[in-house]
């Protein structure tokens, strides 16, 4: 493995894939204290010089893979090779054979693989899960217009995944049940999809996502005992609804706006300098896998069941 800079040297990284997402990562990455950019690489030469990421690998200390999902396991597995620590885009490979995988050499060759979920460096969500008492009762909305750029993979690897990440962050408790429904709209893939996800511990979860709709909406409740919380993850606050002595309570909590990819970028280069482990480590970005192929799984059945 090659040896990280340390003390007050930049960490040399690469940016491999430089489509819409691609592109704000090299941006965070070169606006960071802690990063050398050297290069961003991408197959099309209109986005970038380099075209060719494996010439690069020995002369960079980490990378960040955000290539179309077909292509994450051979590219970071190449990466890991190398000796090289990686912060791959969500999802983290398309199997949980190729996940396994790329857990089992990350290991090998102790190096940090972080998975790219975005949103739980939100701040309010990152209340809301710091946040005591057992959740009931987890609803989680998620609607989006349609991209033609995400049309690569279903609605539930598009954007269900984040929230299926958030469900099992906020649950902590074995999944004892999962049932899911969803259609076709405008591609030949699950366009929207709708899962409930039931808890050992008595906690469900119901999670809903369209890439089909007008507007964007992104909807987040947590139910405890005598209180719940709404979460507005765009603008980052909460709304608190509490049962206090003289009736319901309710109050607001507004956090200081966040750069939540700056925070992700900034998380991951702590990770490799050996300043904690990464807040989504390549086992959660497996787990929240695992669920996503199992919700598409359940669609994929009863859309067959009724020859839809």
């Amino acid at each position: 493995m090659k040896k990280i800079r340390t003390g007050t040297q930049k960490l040399r990284c690469a940016v491999i894939g430089v489509g819409y997402m691609g592109r704000f990562h090299a941006e965070k990455f070169a606006a960071s204290a802690s990063a050398e950019l050297v290069t961003v690489i991408d197959t099309d030469p209109a986005r970038a010089k380099e075209t060719d990421y494996k010439p690069w690998l020995s002369k960079i200390d980490a990378a960040c893979v955000a290539v179309p999902t077909q292509h994450h396991f051979r590219v970071v597995k190449d990466c890991l090779e190398a000796g090289v620590h990686v912060l791959v885009e969500k999802p983290l490979s398309r199997t949980l054979e190729e996940a396994d995988a790329l857990l089992e050499l990350a290991r090998a060759k102790t190096l940090v693989l972080q998975v790219g979920h975005l949103q739980r460096f939100n701040p309010a969500f990152q209340a809301l899960a710091a946040q005591g008492g057992r959740p009931l009762f987890i609803d989680i909305e998620r609607l989006a217009p349609f991209k033609a750029r995400a049309a690569d993979v279903d609605v539930v690897l598009d954007l269900m995944i984040h929230d299926l990440d958030l469900v099992l962050a906020l649950a902590r408790a074995p999944i004892e049940q999962v049932s899911a429904s969803g259609f076709r709209v405008l591609t030949g893939a699950i366009d929207i999809a709708n899962a409930r996800i039931e808890f050992a511990d008595g906690c469900i979860a119901s999670v809903s996502a369209s890439r089909v709709s007008q507007s964007p909406v992104r909807k987040l409740r947590v139910f405890r005992h005598d209180a719940y919380v709404s979460a507005d993850l765009q603008e980052q606050r909460l709304r608190h609804v509490r049962k206090g002595a003289d009736g319901i309570v309710e109050s607001e909590q507004v956090f200081e706006r966040a750069d939540e990819l700056q925070a992700q970028t900034e998380a991951f280069l702590q990770a490799v300098r050996g300043r904690g482990v990464p807040l989504v480590s390549g086992e959660q970005g497996r787990q929240a896998l695992a669920l996503a192929l199992q919700v598409g799984s359940l669609v994929e059945e009863r859309l067959a069941r009724h020859g839809t």
